[in-house]
């Protein structure tokens, strides 16, 4: 598998304090990665080390195929990288395409061609007078994804993308990142405490805690830890499995008068299968976990502590 980012044992120390300790990721080439931790966890710091705001104390990370300490190259990769940290970087009191055409000058980008065409992508119009300063928040962070994109990016780093805005805003954040994804086959890497709305763009997870990586997993592994799960105890020791074998459902056994069936069930026949082999059910109940609860649950504590 080729990869956007690795990272190997990477950690950031203040004097006495480790906001990193050891961070080992990887972010698969074509991925929406989702970075899931609580504040403080050091989401921002390891970003502001990717985008070289900041240098690790120790450990290496590859970018776009090229180490850190190859200081030659790896400019050239971060050519290829674009982010938004913190807050949007736009010029108030310009409109969209005169913010695209300075951040083109700034990046030594020489034509501007393909700036209507930017805007136009974002869902803003190049022919517009109105200032930014006048936007609506969700207008800005559409204008700087777009000024992120003059270079052509093979790799988008966004932190807290929908933060602050409006249903309205956070809907036009999730189409455009996942047209990008789609059709310029961008990576994206996006911190957001907005899990829900995550989980509707994530193809991988990221869980950090306390500075150090716990868990890395895909969408479609984390969808087989967060499915449908019926408990079912019954009064009948050694019988249960005995009935379960005769139905299509993937289960397990807690004990042997105790069982969690994943996925969808039809009661009424799984009850029926029950009568008839005379097993007396003593409690059902069914749950399902979504992203909030499974970190919860892998944690401990909520995603704002």
């Amino acid at each position: 598998m080729d990869y956007c980012l690795i990272t190997q044992n990477i950690t950031k120390k203040y004097r006495k304090f480790t906001a990193l300790n050891g961070v080992n990721m990887s972010v698969p080439k074509g991925a929406i990665y989702g970075f899931v931790g609580k504040n403080g966890a050091g989401k921002t710091t390891l970003i502001r080390i990717i985008t070289g705001l900041q240098e690790p104390s120790e450990g290496e990370y590859t970018l776009l195929g090229i180490k850190n300490n190859d200081t030659k190259n790896l400019l050239r990769a971060k050519r290829r990288t674009g982010a938004i940290v913190e807050t949007p970087a736009v010029y108030g009191n310009m409109t969209a395409y005169e913010n695209m055409r300075h951040q083109s000058i700034l990046s030594g980008n020489p034509s501007f061609d393909q700036l209507p065409e930017l805007l136009e992508l974002v869902g803003l119009n190049a022919l517009d007078t109105k200032k930014v300063k006048n936007f609506s928040l969700g207008m800005r962070q559409r204008l700087s994804i777009a000024l992120t994109l003059v270079n052509n990016p093979d790799f988008l780093i966004l932190d807290e993308p929908i933060n602050g805005l409006d249903p309205q805003g956070i809907v036009e954040i999730r189409e455009l990142i996942l047209k990008l994804n789609r059709e310029k086959n961008i990576t994206f890497l996006i911190s957001s405490h907005i899990l829900g709305e995550l989980s509707k763009l994530a193809t991988h997870y990221g869980f950090i805690e306390n500075g150090k990586i716990i868990k890395e997993m895909s969408a479609k592994e984390l969808e087989e830890q967060c499915r449908k799960k019926t408990y079912i105890k019954v009064a009948n020791e050694n019988s249960l499995a005995i009935v379960l074998d005769k139905t299509n459902y993937d289960y397990k056994l807690l004990s042997s008068t105790e069982c969690e069936i994943f996925g969808d069930i039809v009661l009424n026949d799984l009850l029926a299968l029950f009568a008839e082999n005379k097993l007396t059910l003593l409690k059902i109940n069914e749950t399902e976990e979504d992203l909030e609860t499974y970190f919860i649950n892998l944690v401990g504590g909520k995603l704002n502590e």
